[in-house]
């Protein structure tokens, strides 16, 4: 098999829950451990953090793994789902993993996974750790696929658990509460390892606390270290911080939800540096985190990581953003940031996928824009003719357009440079989109 015959062989031939939705859901451990196993146990021979939570852990993932890069470290970076090429999920200091390893991988393994009836994840998780351990990187970061518990990558022992935050998402698999949704996303809470939590509610940070005392692991809420003291737009479209420990730095990442996530990264790497790594990056008068090149290393994040699709701007003149916020707790924050576009007119490409809130999430919409109802290339797919009648319940002026492509060209017809265009609501609707700018 070639790259692309081996991409299409995990994609059609394995258990898929990014495609199939439930159906591609295979809860248990079982599987990981045998192919750890198969492998030697790889994820014993690197140090890693594991990252969890409903909104952010790809943002967290990627600031991390760049500041202990900008520290001198060959970092291993693993996350879901990619936008464009397989290939993204799994990165060394910010370059992805080879096509020959991807296909000498499945090739050798192929028959071991069919007798396994490993999912897609299970492989993955297993080539991800394999590699690194191959690549002899010092430390990954390692972001949850979904819950925690029972999540593929659970069969780590990181030095640091992180959990950014938790509201309902993947109800149908993790609970139709918050409380059952954190115990699951609590799952990757591990004996005497500490855990940081990003952001909890009186109805989480119960959950935690019992999780953590249970596990006699030292916990941390990030949200009562407040590092971040302050954080604003720079007319250069940077977010300009001013931290409590670090003083002022800039981040190239500029969504509204993103001082929350810098929060729980600053409070995480703190704890990282009390652990004995980074010590080459600290100003000794303190004993506290202080990167030289901060200020380099989070300005260049998304080039450094790869990270894409979070409030990413892709085009001036009209403005074109876009952003892979699926859930009502994304779109908490996405929607009040549209709101306040300054632009002569606001027009949205949106889809969603039908395993989501579709309602409550369409309910948030701001009603200023003119929309552009579409779908991404999945068949979790939620039609776009339904999401126009929905849009209508809510006052969504709009049409449908069966693909991103024709839903963006029809969204670029009559604009003006002083426009703004914003493509979401899904992975999938931006990840099509994004394809179109290859």
């Amino acid at each position: 098999m070639n790259y692309q015959e081996t991409c299409d062989y995990l994609f059609s031939h394995t258990a898929n829950f990014e495609l199939q939705g439930s159906a591609g859901y295979k809860p248990g451990l079982e599987t990981s451990l045998a192919l750890d196993e198969h492998y030697g146990h790889p994820h014993e021979h690197f140090r890693s953090i594991h990252v969890a939570g409903t909104n952010g852990k790809g943002s967290v993932s990627h600031l991390m793994a760049a500041q202990l890069q900008g520290c001198g470290y060959r970092v291993g970076l693993y996350t879901s789902p990619h936008i464009i090429d397989f290939s993204e999920r799994i990165r060394i200091n910010g370059k992805p993993i080879s096509e020959d390893y991807v296909v000498q991988f499945v090739e050798e393994g192929k028959e071991f996974f069919e007798q396994q009836k490993a999912t897609f994840f299970d492989i993955a998780t297993a080539m991800a750790f394999k590699y690194f351990k191959d690549m002899d990187v010092d430390i990954a970061i390692v972001e949850v696929g979904l819950g925690g518990r029972f999540d593929c990558t659970n069969i780590i022992t990181p030095i640091l658990s992180v959990i950014t935050n938790i509201s309902l998402d993947h109800t149908q698999l993790l609970g139709d509460s918050v409380e059952q949704i954190a115990i699951e996303k609590g799952g990757i809470i591990k004996r005497r390892v500490p855990v940081v939590i990003g952001e909890a509610t009186p109805e989480t940070r119960p959950v935690f606390e019992a999780l953590a005392q249970e596990a006699d692991a030292p916990i941390i809420f990030a949200e009562d270290e407040q590092e971040i003291v302050s954080a604003q737009l720079t007319p250069e479209g940077y977010m300009h911080y001013t931290a409590k420990h670090l003083g002022e730095f800039e981040c190239e990442l500029t969504g509204d939800y993103q001082p929350r996530n810098m929060n729980t990264v600053i409070v995480a790497l703190h704890k990282v540096v009390d652990m004995g790594y980074m010590c080459d990056c600290i100003e000794p008068k303190n004993n506290r985190l202080i990167q030289k090149e901060m200020n380099r290393v989070f300005k260049n994040v998304v080039k450094g990581t790869g990270l894409q699709g979070r409030w990413q701007t892709v085009r001036r003149n009209p403005t074109v953003v876009c952003d892979t916020g699926h859930n009502p707790g994304a779109w908490e924050y996405l929607s009040k940031q549209l709101e306040a576009v300054e632009c002569r007119q606001l027009h949205i490409v949106f889809g969603m996928v039908e395993d989501k809130d579709v309602y409550t999430v369409m309910s948030m919409l701001p009603k200023k824009a003119t929309y552009f109802f579409t779908k991404g290339s999945t068949k979790r797919a939620f039609p776009e003719n339904s999401l126009k009648v929905f849009g209508d319940q809510f006052g969504l002026k709009g049409d449908c357009y069966p693909t991103v492509e024709e839903a963006y060209k029809a969204a670029l017809e009559g604009t003006t440079n002083d426009d703004f265009i914003f493509i979401g609501g899904s992975f999938y609707v931006v990840a099509d989109f994004m394809k179109l700018r290859m």
